[in-house]
């Protein structure tokens, strides 16, 4: 492998850490949305290079996937589930931003650290995709964990799904059939959730996490 080709790799893969951090820092649902679809643009530009220097051409299928089902179709159901439900726009969040980047550059720290020491015989590319993909996962959940709205946190959750694949990806790829299960799993639980959220909203009149626990009586 050459210098160009792992320099490449290795900026698309960072590329989707730094995105990861941009929906760390929104606090407007619609921006939100926009940056996981730029995230989801961003996976399958590095998964179709993956395709390209492994010479594995069923990955430019999980690419094609990612493209037209997480940057297209879901941004798009996602947009339209909030106008239909008229959600408040904002999110509330649960720590302040400024600690949440903290938080978030803590744990892409702590993902190198680990990954790198505990990969030390395998291939390059791999340990730093592996890194990388890690990051994308914790990252994920501290969207999932600070944010309040249920919305934010679906986002939250199916960013964490993008660094599963860019793991599978970076690790010589998984088999097709399974990069298919997952992703008509993910469409199936987008289109459980938007349901959900319809019930949520006819129920409670609100989708903020807060507001449910205040119905049940947990906060006085």
């Amino acid at each position: 492998m050459n210098g160009l080709t792992f320099d490449i790799a290795h900026l698309l893969a960072g590329s989707l850490v730094l995105i990861s951090f941009m929906m760390l820092y929104q606090d407007r649902l619609f921006a939100l949305i926009n940056v996981f679809a730029l995230h989801a643009v961003m996976l399958a530009l590095s998964v179709a290079w993956q395709a390209y220097i492994q010479d594995a051409h069923h990955l430019y299928i999980t690419a094609a996937i990612a493209l037209v089902f997480k940057a297209i179709v879901i941004p798009v159901g996602l947009h339209r589930i909030i106008q239909r439900l008229g959600i408040h726009r904002d999110i509330e969040t649960a720590v302040g931003i400024g600690p949440t980047m903290l938080a978030g550059i803590g744990l892409v720290t702590l993902s190198v650290v680990l990954m790198l020491r505990v990969t030390p015989e395998a291939d390059p590319l791999a340990r730093e995709d592996l890194a990388f993909a890690l990051s994308i996962i914790l990252l994920g959940l501290l969207v999932m964990v600070t944010r309040r709205n249920a919305v934010s946190q679906v986002v939250g959750f199916m960013s964490l799904e993008n660094g599963l694949v860019l793991a599978a990806t970076g690790a010589k790829g998984m088999p097709l059939v399974v990069e298919i299960s997952v992703a008509f799993s993910i469409l199936i639980a987008f289109i459980v959730i938007g349901v959900f959220l319809f019930r949520i909203r006819e129920r409670f009149d609100s989708v903020d996490i807060g507001a449910l626990d205040d119905y049940r009586g947990e906060r006085r």
